[in-house]
């Protein structure tokens, strides 16, 4: 019995070599892998718009082919430089004349660079495919500007000429060593996407025996346009009339080449809807038509190293998971460059998530080293090194992850603080109850913080009023001995004075106080699902939790202080928005009640003295 073939897994992923790796392009996304000198992995990706969300008339049948044709050119050479800014070594991509004409002049080279060699690539296709055809097939003596048949023999014999031309060209910039290379990672590309194909695992054994000639690739459609060009000069020409031509040769050559650039259109059209058809049938019939633009293929492609072919994985793979998960971060390549620049990109891209521009600045600060005021006016030229520090922190506050679980501290009353997903970050509002606390304190009072979590609080009022001479018994506790353990960290970093209780509340608190200060949960349950994503995906829910109304540790300290803290003594709270008047009526035994407003005006704080 015949064995059956594997049923051929279509894709809609395409692809590009690039210098030391492979683009891939699917319908909501594109990606590219570079493997950097230190022979690293690095991918950029971006989201596109996909066909069915584009105007109408550019999906239009022959329009689609212009359009396709026109961005390709247009991308594929924004990618091509983008890949050599990676795969060149830091002193080879940025000269010092770049960095002086950027530092002083606020001159990009590169982006000029970019516009001049995208001129000189255009006007070099001119001469080699246009007017250098016509020129060689002019000196075999056939009457090229007749509108009759020796005009349609000539360009039959020009187009001929221009295969050959083009032949040549792929063989000999072949022989380049930069661009032998990016043959070798079209091979990459090739395999890849033909061994998904084949619904195989892309892993780099079985990508290395797939073929390295695909019906779609894009040397396939250049062969068609010229094919489909010789065609349709030829027949554009049978029908040319008398006047389009003039008695001076040099003028009717030039009409001549004016008149190809405006069928190009045409010619692009047509080819990419005969590609989109022999690429949908493996009939024997259509055979000789794929046969060239396969055969051209062998020049254009070369055997893959191993390397190459998981750069070219890893692109695939990005591309579809971004096409199935719309919540995948774009990402940066890491390349030397101007630091205003990258600024800018990191403050669009934060933008785009929801996430405050201001946390650009201070990534920007802490990495380098550098006030936060002067970031976005100061001009230099980062290195690789430091552009991947800040694109590693980048992508990760992406995910949501908060900016100070990353960094790993975070400041608190100018006192470093580390904290990570144990403890909650500090807020700026809890620093205002920290100098509550110290201007009510009297130098060998005995003062307790009540879920101290970091211990941020303790320390900021134990260190401030060691600084005015006031030596205080500072005490803290909490319920997470996780938590604890990060406190006793920052006690030690700060060389902070605090003991530290594990503790349900004031459960296990034998001693009486004289000033209790605490910020305990306070959010409703209902509400915390509500919150930011960096807060209810990150940060511990049971420093946040403060039961269905949020006053469930209110109601458990109003209950048990008495017993904790000292006649006369003060008992200060930090509480949640509109939170304030209930939490203060909690507390009928008590002398008096204060609520104290926080630098927004917002009733923040309550005050009780037994």
């Amino acid at each position: 019995m015949k064995e059956s073939k594997p049923k051929k897994t279509c894709t809609y992923i395409g692809g590009q070599a690039v210098m030391e790796g492979v683009m891939m392009r699917g319908k909501r996304s594109m990606a590219t892998a570079v493997r950097d000198p230190d022979g690293k992995i690095q991918i950029e990706s971006e989201r596109i718009t996909p066909p069915e969300e584009q105007p109408k008339f550019k999906r239009l049948p022959f329009v689609r082919g212009v359009v396709n044709f026109v961005s390709s050119i247009a991308v594929g050479n924004r990618v091509l430089m983008r890949s050599a800014d990676v795969a060149l070594p830091e002193e080879e991509s940025t000269t010092k004349a770049e960095k002086w004409l950027a530092e002083k002049h606020k001159i990009d080279l590169n982006a000029m660079l970019d516009v001049v060699a995208t001129a000189l690539g255009i006007l070099l296709a001119l001469v080699i495919f246009i007017w250098l055809p016509q020129f060689v097939t002019s000196l075999l003596g056939l009457e090229k500007n007749s509108p009759g048949w020796d005009g349609f023999f000539f360009n039959l014999a020009e187009g001929g000429v221009r295969m050959l031309i083009f032949v040549l060209y792929i063989v000999i910039i072949g022989t380049i060593p930069s661009l032998k290379r990016v043959y070798m990672c079209h091979g990459a590309e090739h395999k890849t996407i033909t061994c998904f194909e084949q619904g195989q695992e892309l892993t780099v054994e079985n990508v290395r025996e797939c073929s390295r000639v695909h019906d779609r690739c894009g040397t396939t459609f250049l062969f068609l346009v010229m094919l489909v060009s010789i065609l349709v000069f030829s027949l554009a020409n049978l029908i040319a009339v008398e006047w389009l031509y003039t008695s001076v040769d040099w003028i009717n050559s030039m009409i001549r080449i004016v008149f190809k650039l405006l069928l190009l259109p045409v010619v692009a059209g047509v080819s990419y809807e005969l590609l989109r058809l022999l690429a949908k049938t493996d009939s024997k019939a259509v055979f000789l038509l794929k046969a060239p633009g396969l055969l051209l293929q062998r020049l254009t492609t070369r055997e893959p190293e191993d390397q190459m072919i998981e750069c070219a994985i890893a692109a695939f793979k990005m591309v579809q998971a971004m096409d199935e998960d719309p919540t995948i971060v774009e990402q940066t390549f890491a390349t030397a460059g101007k630091m205003s620049d990258l600024l800018a990109n990191t403050k669009s891209r934060f933008c785009n998530h929801g996430i405050e521009e201001d946390e650009a600045e201070w990534i920007f600060s802490i990495t380098l080293n550098i006030p936060k005021s002067a970031v976005a006016t100061e001009e230099r030229i980062l290195k690789i090194a430091q552009v991947k520090e800040i694109l590693r922190i980048v992508d990760e506050r992406l995910t949501g992850r908060p900016l100070w679980y990353i960094i790993g501290d975070t400041s608190f009353c100018g006192y470093t603080i580390k904290v990570d997903e144990r403890v909650l970050i500090p807020r700026p509002e809890t620093e205002e109850l920290a100098m509550l606390v110290v201007n009510a304190a009297e130098a060998g009072d005995k003062i307790l913080d009540l879920c101290t979590g970091s211990g941020a609080l303790a320390i900021a009022i134990a260190k401030e009023l060691e600084k005015d001479g006031r030596k205080v018994e500072m005490t803290a506790s909490d319920v997470s001995p996780d938590a604890l353990e990060v406190a006793r960290t920052n006690a030690v970093l700060n060389n902070a004075d605090v003991k530290f209780v594990e503790s349900d509340m004031l459960t296990r608190v034998r001693e009486r106080y004289n000033i209790i200060v605490t910020n305990p949960p306070y959010i409703p349950t209902k509400t915390i699902e509500t919150l930011q994503r960096e807060v209810k995906d990150f940060e511990p829910r049971m420093a946040l939790d403060g039961g269905e109304d949020g006053l469930d540790f209110y109601r458990r300290i109003a209950e048990n202080v008495n017993k904790n803290l000292a006649r006369g003594g003060v008992l200060i709270m930090e509480v949640g928005e509109g939170q304030a008047q209930e939490v203060s009526a909690l507390f009928k035994y008590c002398d008096y009640a204060m609520i104290i407003k926080d630098g927004y005006g917002v009733d923040r704080f309550v005050k009780i003295v037994i």
